[in-house]
C-alpha cells in the first residue's frame, strides 16, 4: 500500500516532536497535517473521476479479450469482428425492452431506460463512424491483448483500430483523444 501525504507528514511530525496528538489546534505542525489530509482527499476524487470515466473503455476492452480467449487466442478474421461489434453495441437491447415491457401504459419511461437508450444510439452512431477496438486480427496484438490483466497502462501499448460498419479499417490512438 502506498503511503498518503498525510502519513507523510504524521511520520515526520512524530519524528520531530512526539506524539501527534499533543498538537495545538493552530499550530503550523496541526496545519501541515490539515493540508495533506485535503490532498490526500482531492487526490482520490481525481483518481475516482479518471476511473469512472476510462471504465467504458477497460468494459469494451474485456469484452473483446473475452472473445480472443474463446477463440484460443489466435486472430479472428474480419466477419466475426463485425459480429463481435454487434453483439457489444445491441448488448442492452434485452434490459431495455424489460424496462419497457415492466412500464405500466402512459408512463414516461425510467431514468434507466433513458439511459440504456442514449447509450445504445451512441455505440451505433460510432459503429456507423468506425468503431474504436483492440487489433485482434493480428498475431502479435492478440497475444499482447490475451495477456492484459486490466491494467490502463497496458492497453495503451497495444495497437487500436477503427472499423466502420461497411467494414472501412483506420489505424486509432488509445486512449481516444475525443468523440469520432
Amino acid at each position: 500500500m502506498t503511503r498518503t501525504s498525510f502519513d507523510k507528514a504524521r511520520k515526520a511530525i512524530a519524528k520531530k516532536k512526539g506524539p501527534v496528538e499533543a498538537l495545538h489546534q493552530y499550530s503550523r505542525d496541526s496545519k501541515r497535517l490539515h493540508r495533506a489530509q485535503v490532498r490526500d482527499v482531492r487526490l482520490e476524487k481525481l483518481a475516482a473521476t479518471r476511473r469512472k470515466t476510462d471504465r467504458p473503455h477497460v468494459e469494451r476492452a474485456t469484452y473483446f479479450q473475452e472473445a480472443v480467449r474463446q477463440n484460443e487466442g489466435k486472430p479472428l478474421d474480419s466477419q466475426t469482428i463485425h459480429e463481435l461489434i454487434k453483439g457489444f453495441v445491441h448488448q442492452y437491447d434485452e434490459e431495455l425492452a424489460e424496462l419497457k415491457q415492466a412500464r405500466r401504459p402512459g408512463r414516461p419511461p425510467s431514468t434507466r431506460e433513458d439511459l440504456l437508450k442514449v447509450k445504445i444510439t451512441s455505440l451505433e452512431k460510432e459503429y456507423k463512424n468506425g468503431f474504436l477496438l483492440p487489433v485482434i486480427d493480428d498475431e502479435t496484438n492478440v497475444t499482447m491483448f490475451e495477456r492484459w490483466d486490466g491494467n490502463w497502462a497496458f492497453l495503451t501499448q497495444m495497437k487500436w483500430v477503427r472499423i466502420s460498419e461497411e467494414g472501412k479499417v483506420q489505424p486509432s490512438s488509445f486512449p481516444p483523444k475525443g468523440e469520432h
